[in-house]
């Protein structure tokens, strides 16, 4: 249980931070931030739910796409949202690309999806651990 907790309290500091960089104003340099705090978020995020899976489901799953797959089993997520959170890992695999203009685009405009997807997660997560 301390270790949920600590994943949660990551979990929690990882989103903030990623939801302070999206109110910046847009260009280069916020949106490299974005991207990077998305990775380091998106991380943090699985990691608490792979921990959350195991230790209140008895679900044993080491990959995200997953530890996604699973909380669409235990009714964490419905299929829409597991669809948005396969394509985010598939994105997030994709941030070493960062350096392509384009592509660098393409994640950004996603990113607030993605952080509305990340939170309502972590408040799924609360109200099933409190």
């Amino acid at each position: 249980m301390e270790r949920q907790k600590q994943y949660f309290e990551t979990a929690e500091k990882a989103q903030a931070a990623f939801h302070e960089v999206l109110q910046m104003p847009a260009n280069k340099i916020s949106r490299d931030a974005a991207i990077q705090r998305f990775k380091f978020t998106t991380e943090a995020t699985w990691k608490l739910l792979q921990i959350y899976l195991r230790t209140k489901e008895g679900l044993d799953i080491n990959s995200p796409k997953g530890v996604f797959r699973a909380a669409f089993q235990v009714g964490l997520l419905n299929e829409p949202e597991t669809s948005l959170a396969l394509e985010m890992i598939d994105m997030r695999n994709l941030t070493v690309h960062t350096y392509d203009e384009t592509l660098a685009q393409q994640i950004f405009s996603r990113l607030p999806e993605y952080a509305k997807l990340m939170a309502y997660l972590l408040d799924q997560i609360k109200s099933k651990i409190s």
